[in-house]
């Protein structure tokens, strides 16, 4: 429910926009970003999990709705965990990217012994010039994955 709330909240002056929902056009680029870790706001905030998520990763844009994506950080059970994936977002609500991370994860515990395990993730991306930031809304998977709502700032460094 915090997560609706939460999109809501962020959707709400967007509403303002001319071309509220667009499509993204697919076409060929090339940029490079440098990502931060995940700064993550739990849905289960009585369970003591790790919310700074500190890690570094990388993007890769080879069109305009999709990037290749992978990283490293410490997860909400204090473990180090390994990402690859891509990010697919094909439309836009104003100046916010929409679509899902589509990504391999380890290195949680409860989750097949911390092994890979495949993930679909709903991402919002905003950027500015040579700033941004991905929101993925997290879902929770019985006992072996925790829910929330995770910040990663990037930077582009080419394009």
């Amino acid at each position: 429910m915090r997560a609706i709330f939460l999109s809501l909240l962020l959707a709400a002056p967007l509403a303002q926009a001319d071309e509220l929902f667009t499509k993204i056009d697919p076409a060929p680029r090339s940029e490079f970003w440098l990502d931060t870790g995940f700064a993550t706001a739990h849905f289960d905030s009585d369970k003591d999990l790790n919310g700074a998520n500190k890690g570094l990763g990388a993007e890769y844009r080879f069109s305009g709705t999709m990037s290749a994506t992978a990283g490293r950080f410490y997860n909400s059970d204090r473990a180090w965990s390994n990402y690859a994936g891509v990010i697919w977002q094909p439309y836009a609500v104003g100046p916010v990217r929409v679509g899902l991370a589509l990504a391999a994860f380890d290195g949680y515990p409860n989750m097949r012994h911390g092994g890979w395990f495949p993930a679909a993730i709903p991402t919002l991306t905003y950027e500015y010039k040579r700033v941004g930031v991905n929101v993925g809304i997290i879902p929770t998977y019985k006992d072996r994955l925790y829910g929330g709502i995770s910040f990663q700032l990037k930077f582009k460094l080419f394009e």
